[in-house]
């Protein structure tokens, strides 16, 4: 039994401390100089008139901060905060209850607000605009629209996908932050902040190590210094060094650049098998087992901006430095990606 309740305390501080790592306001939020301080501005102004803040969206790609953001704002409003997201309202009556049940002041937090139903998005509209929701009881001939008043509140929807966002939507939002990927010294320093906070022994190396292979993301970053962690504690002396950080990367797989499993089974396969392409994403997904959302979403995204693959109208294709990386020559005859023929949709 005392085992029992000794790995209990253990796990529920490894979780206290995984929360640690986000940061409590924006002086301590790194990189994002410009929305961090585009945002510093807007809640600064808000105060001074003593006010809620405008509407804000967060856009960007999946682990850039942007639920941090919202529990800074909250914080920096000293206003309480409610996190929902949008697969979670489904139907209009969700969104009403949610709505209903705020207090002045109070940050709604809407994760994934692309994927929020239709007509829960509708009723969004009124209500961020005239703070206000009109409650049908009834059915039919006979229904009524009741109209609900709401306090003032400040909606901060995130999403990954804002072209999915209908217009009289993103219009609504009194300021838009597109959130970019991280440069690796901010990294370095995220992972540094990060290892002072797990209390993890690290050096300059292993830091910069861990900075370049994060893929622009404070999220892989994190990721990455735990499990690093994880092999300096079982087979080193609990420091983590540069040695000690690229042998843990090895065998999780991660390469200089941060390519993964994935990522190089899918260049790989490009290359090797398609001779460099163009080939359908559906295709490649089944030639590395995957769904072709999976490809989509998780890999192809950071072989296009790390410029070794290449999105064309007639399939994907590598491009030199996809070559170069893999240790391989371009065929010098390599016809033009618009001249091969495409091997799928």
């Amino acid at each position: 039994m005392s085992e029992f309740l000794m790995d209990s305390g253990a796990d529920e501080n490894e979780r206290v401390s995984e929360l640690a790592l986000r940061p409590k306001s924006l002086k301590d939020f790194i990189g994002q100089e410009r929305v961090a301080g585009q945002i510093d501005l807007l809640l600064s102004a808000a105060r001074s008139r003593n006010s809620p803040a405008d509407h804000i969206l967060l856009s960007g790609p999946p682990g850039l901060g942007k639920t941090t953001l919202a529990m800074i704002i909250a914080s920096e409003m000293n206003a309480p905060i409610r996190i929902t997201s949008g697969p979670a309202i489904q139907h209009a009556g969700d969104l009403a209850a949610i709505l209903s049940s705020l207090v002045e002041g109070e940050i709604l937090f809407l994760d994934e607000i692309h994927r929020m139903s239709r007509p829960a998005e509708e009723m969004l509209y009124l209500a961020m605009e005239d703070f206000r929701v009109d409650v049908i009881v009834g059915k039919g001939a006979g229904a009524t629209a009741i109209p609900l008043n709401l306090p003032h509140f400040t909606l901060v929807g995130a999403t990954t996908r804002a072209g999915l966002l209908p217009s009289p939507l993103r219009d609504r939002f009194g300021f838009t932050a597109q959130l970019d990927f991280y440069a690796d010294e901010d990294l370095g320093t995220i992972v540094s902040r990060s290892a002072s906070l797990l209390e993890v022994p690290i050096d300059k190396g292993a830091v910069e190590e861990l900075g370049s292979r994060s893929r622009g993301t404070p999220r892989v970053a994190n990721r990455l210094l735990r499990r690093v962690r994880d092999y300096a504690q079982v087979h080193g002396q609990g420091i983590v060094t540069r040695e000690i950080a690229q042998a843990a990367l090895t065998m999780y797989e991660v390469d200089q650049v941060g390519l993964d499993r994935l990522d190089k089974a899918l260049l790989d396969i490009l290359i090797r098998r398609f001779n460099g392409g163009p080939v359908g994403i559906s295709t490649l997904a089944m030639s590395v087992g995957e769904e072709a959302e999976t490809i989509e979403s998780l890999a192809e995204p950071f072989l296009v901006r790390m410029g070794f693959i290449a999105r064309t109208p007639r399939g994907r294709v590598a491009t030199s430095a996809g070559w170069a990386h893999l240790g391989l020559k371009q065929p010098a005859q390599a016809p033009g990606i618009f001249d091969m023929p495409v091997l799928d949709a």
